[in-house]
């Protein structure tokens, strides 16, 4: 698979996250992301720099498009830790640690927000508004308490399996309360 298509495919997993999840500026997407599942080997056994920077050009430039915060999971390597923007950092109160992923210790594709996203910083971990797994590399642990699936039409990359999640506020009360999923919505 070509880098072009790579880029067209996430870029289109992205678009339709963002939409059917009606993410607003200032939230947070966080994607994880297998360079190695993308081009057929085995999770973590050949990651590809070319491809985890084609990823992540997809990807930062449909975020900012949207005035999104994108966050990069490293690999296990750094214990799932995340990569994103000092300005997100700071306005969702995440402690940047000293951490700094590389191609085979936290992945090419956060090796590529690291070096490519502006003002970047690793934290342990986030509480992102919505996701996109990318290799099944697990990034559940980076979302809001209630994760809801997305199915997106776009199922692979390559050949990593594609998985997105969107997330919304908790269900609290009983049978006489009344929901709405956007708790800053008033009638």
């Amino acid at each position: 698979m070509d880098l072009e298509t790579i880029r067209q495919k996430a870029r289109a997993v992205a678009e339709e996250l963002i939409t059917t999840a009606q993410m607003k500026p200032g939230q947070i997407l966080v994607v994880g992301c297998s360079s190695s599942e993308i081009h057929n080997s085995k999770l973590g056994t050949d990651s590809s720099q070319e491809i985890g920077q084609a990823v992540f050009e997809a990807l930062y430039a449909c975020t900012k498009e949207h005035g999104l915060y994108l966050a990069a999971q490293c690999c296990e390597h750094l214990n799932r830790a995340v990569v994103l923007e000092r300005a997100a950092a700071e306005k969702y109160g995440y402690e940047p640690v000293c951490a700094v992923p590389w191609l085979h210790g936290g992945g090419s594709f956060a090796m590529a927000a690291y070096y490519g996203l502006e003002d970047a910083v690793t934290v342990e971990r986030v509480q992102a508004h919505a996701g996109i797994d990318i290799g099944d590399v697990l990034i559940g642990m980076q979302l809001k308490a209630v994760a809801v699936p997305v199915r997106v039409s776009q199922k692979t990359i390559g050949d990593a399996h594609v998985v997105c999640a969107r997330t919304r506020p908790k269900y609290i009360g009983g049978e006489r309360t009344h929901y709405t999923e956007d708790p800053e919505m008033r009638k």
